[in-house]
């Protein structure tokens, strides 16, 4: 018996498999764009603003931890040094004003007041020119060591700007140097042969991910 124009024979669903697409792509690996994120997340400019408000501070950023005691070690030398000078400044100042004024006055209590580590072994004061010159001296180191301590902060704030501008170039073991010798050629009957220095990072082709079968 003939079949049917409207019979039709369903087709099972196991029957028919439609094949998987497959899209060759690639992707970058997990630990590469962590990578990433890590050198753009560390800013150079924290690390000058940090150095330019507590001196250290921004080396502690970049990580070179080892900088800090070289850097306070550094600022403390002009900060001590400023201190002594400006106490020996107060006390000769204060004894070439007190002898100043016993010239004047022969009041013998004015040299009693002046600080015995400004006067003579013997307990004397020295005379008026002594203290004029020690107070000059004093002074001129005094600021001095105000001058020094500025640059030595400046220079803590330059290397942490410098180091932290340097995190973000490759110095990897990847780099590879190449010297090879130039002819350049400037058009007139003159020429000039030289050697070309390039750094050269060999590329790294991305894996594709495996195919589903």
């Amino acid at each position: 018996m003939g079949k049917s124009l409207f019979d039709t024979t369903a087709v099972k669903p196991d029957s028919a498999r439609v094949p998987a697409v497959i899209t060759n792509r690639t992707t970058v690996a997990p630990d590469t764009s962590q990578a990433l994120m890590k050198k753009k997340a560390h800013s150079p400019g924290k690390a000058t603003a940090r150095s330019a408000m507590i001196p250290g501070w921004g080396q502690a950023y970049n990580g070179e931890y080892w900088k800090i005691p070289i850097v306070w070690g550094a600022l403390s030398i002009p900060a001590l040094m400023f201190e002594f000078n400006n106490r020996y400044y107060q006390k000769t100042k204060f004894a070439y004003e007190q002898v100043f004024q016993y010239n004047i006055t022969r009041d013998e209590a004015l040299l009693r007041a002046i600080s015995a580590d400004v006067k003579r072994s013997d307990g004397q004061p020295y005379g008026l020119s002594e203290y004029q010159s020690s107070r000059n001296f004093y002074r001129q180191n005094r600021d001095y060591s105000v001058l020094w301590f500025v640059i030595l902060w400046g220079v803590n704030v330059v290397d942490a700007t410098v180091f932290g501008h340097l995190k973000h170039f490759d110095v990897s073991d990847d780099l590879s140097l190449q010297i090879k010798p130039t002819f350049n050629s400037t058009g007139t009957n003159s020429a000039s042969v030289g050697l070309a220095v390039s750094f050269k990072k060999p590329e790294h082709k991305l894996k594709p991910l495996p195919q589903v079968k």
